[in-house]
């Protein structure tokens, strides 16, 4: 019996574990997930600074320019009440001793006597308003963007601690395929091999082996240990060229989903071998396959990777004939928060999915309401 595409969904996501871990300097952590959070070193800023250029001043005004300060020196003291200023610079530490910061555009400057408006406190950034030290800035799981890197060097850090990106090989079967060249009767292009490699963005694919409908290869393929996944296209159904169930079987392998209640994809597998490895089956047709990566394939990637599941992006869809009792995963295009179905969404054809941007999560009996996009 197929298993319910929520359920196979959440077994994808349970059925590993987090690889391991490595101190990486901040360029080489980019793409990866925070395997701890990311906490402050320092506060910030570490002092107080000037928000403005303009003038720091203690006391009643008229004020005595007595000094100036730029961004990146020591810090100065101001006799507090006693009238006196220094020029600031935005960024720049504030004396000790201030009561505001004067913008300069609201200054006037009579040789060296400043007179001007201030409101005490104003544009002064205190030490600690943004972070105290130990604070925690981002937590773990999180994808490490290039304003994590950024934020994460203002805080101090050098390095980050991050989970390693997934390998996977890639094996591509079937007697009917061709790599070059255009279709002909009998022999169909391989869609499914050109379109994995930018749905593994957040792995590593370390290489695509084609074979024939051979079990004895397939065996053979399925036993390479350097991958983390093995991603099969192709033989998952239950034809005599599928040999993937019986492969799968003889390596001992525990086959955790063997089928899914969703249109297309419902052969999609889910396995794991003796030795931990992950083999994701996906079907044949371009567009199962393409429904199968989204349902097993990425969240078993992302637990490996450590990242932290994502919230659901979603939309309002109408009636596009719901299965009484499968998902159906139809190309949409967005329009604000409106889904509209692309069309062309037959299982061995990806022309619907080309012209999408999602594919849209139709429950069984759904009639109009929110639904999940999957991108």
């Amino acid at each position: 019996m197929n298993m319910p595409w929520t359920l196979a969904r959440q077994t994808a996501r349970d059925a590993a574990k987090p690889l391991d871990a490595a101190e990486l300097a901040l360029p080489d952590a980019l793409g990866l997930a925070l395997a701890s959070a990311v906490r402050a070193l320092t506060s910030q800023p570490t002092c107080d600074t000037s928000a403005m250029d303009g003038y720091a001043v203690s006391g009643p005004g008229p004020w005595t320019v007595v000094g100036r300060v730029a961004a990146g020196d020591p810090v100065p003291a101001l006799s507090p009440g006693a009238g006196e200023a220094f020029g600031v610079a935005t960024g720049a530490p504030v004396p000790d001793g201030s009561d505001a910061v004067v913008p300069v555009e609201l200054c006037s400057l009579d040789e060296s006597l400043l007179i001007a408006d201030a409101v005490p406190g104003k544009h002064i950034r205190r030490r600690g308003e943004d972070w105290s030290a130990g604070d925690e800035l981002i937590p773990a799981g999180s994808l490490i963007s290039p304003a994590v890197l950024g934020l994460a060097a203002a805080a101090g850090h050098d390095t980050l601690l991050a989970h390693r990106r997934p390998r996977v090989a890639v094996i591509v079967t079937g007697d009917e395929l061709l790599h070059t060249g255009p279709p002909r009767p009998g022999r169909v292009r391989d869609a499914i091999g050109p379109m994995l490699p930018g749905l593994l963005t957040r792995a590593d694919l370390i290489g695509t082996t084609h074979l024939r409908d051979d079990p004895s290869a397939l065996t053979d393929a399925l036993k390479q240990d350097q991958a983390d996944v093995l991603v099969t296209c192709g033989a998952t159904s239950v034809g005599p060229a599928d040999h993937l169930r019986a492969v799968l079987t003889d390596l001992d392998a525990e086959i955790l989903v063997s089928g899914v209640a969703c249109r297309p994809g419902h052969p999609m597998l889910l396995a794991v071998l003796p030795d931990g490895r992950c083999v994701v089956g996906l079907p044949g047709n371009p567009l199962a396959a393409l429904a199968a990566v989204l349902t097993l394939l990425h969240p078993l990637l992302d637990t490996l990777g450590g990242h932290t599941a994502r919230p659901p992006v979603t939309a309002r869809l109408g009636d596009v004939n719901a299965h009484p009792r499968d998902t159906r995963l139809i190309p949409v295009t967005r329009s604000g928060g409106t889904a509209v179905p692309a069309g062309h969404d037959r299982p061995g054809s990806l022309w619907g999915a080309a012209l999408a941007d999602a594919l849209a999560v139709v429950p069984p009996g759904h009639q109009y309401g929110e639904v999940e996009l999957l991108a």
